[in-house]
C-alpha cells in the first residue's frame, strides 16, 4: 500500500521547473562555482584531489578573510579542503587571542630547535673497548 501521489498541474510544473533554472542560474555565478571553474580541483595546502561527490568537500578560502572581496578573476580565492580549511581559519582565530594581529608567515621567525645539533658528537663518539652496547660515560 504506497501512498498515492497527488497529480501536479502542467503550470504548476512549469513554475517549478522555472524556480530549479533560476536558482541553478543563481549558483552558478556564485563566487563558489567560479572558483571551481577557474582552478583545478586540488587543496592548495595538501595537494588532494577532489572529484564526484567528494567535490563538495572543496571549498573556497577568501585569502584576505574578507567575504564580501569576491573579483571576478578569483585572485581573492584559494580551493582549500574542509579541513584545511578549518585550519586556517583556527589559525586566525588564534593569532589574534596571542597579539590581535594577523600573522604573516613570510615573516614568522624561524625554530628555535636543532634536532641534529649533537648528531656529529654522537657519531663520531668510540665504542668501549669491551664490546658491550653502553654508551661511554655510563
Amino acid at each position: 500500500m504506497s501512498p498515492q501521489r497527488k497529480k501536479i498541474s502542467p503550470e504548476r510544473q512549469a513554475e517549478i521547473i522555472a524556480e530549479l533554472r533560476r536558482d541553478q542560474a543563481l549558483k552558478q555565478k556564485s563566487y563558489r562555482d567560479r572558483a571551481l571553474r577557474i582552478y583545478p580541483h586540488i587543496c592548495a595546502r595538501c595537494g588532494r584531489e577532489f572529484s564526484g561527490k567528494r567535490l563538495r568537500e572543496l571549498t573556497v578560502h577568501h585569502k584576505d578573510h574578507n567575504h564580501k572581496n569576491n573579483p571576478t578573476d578569483g585572485t581573492n580565492w584559494e580551493l582549500l579542503c574542509l579541513y584545511c580549511h578549518d585550519h586556517e581559519h583556527e589559525k586566525q582565530r588564534i593569532a589574534g587571542c596571542y597579539n590581535q594581529s594577523i600573522p604573516d608567515d613570510k615573516d614568522s621567525l624561524p625554530s628555535i630547535f636543532e634536532q641534529f645539533k649533537n648528531l656529529d658528537t654522537l657519531l663520531n663518539q668510540e665504542k668501549p673497548e669491551n664490546g658491550s652496547d653502553e654508551k661511554p660515560g655510563s
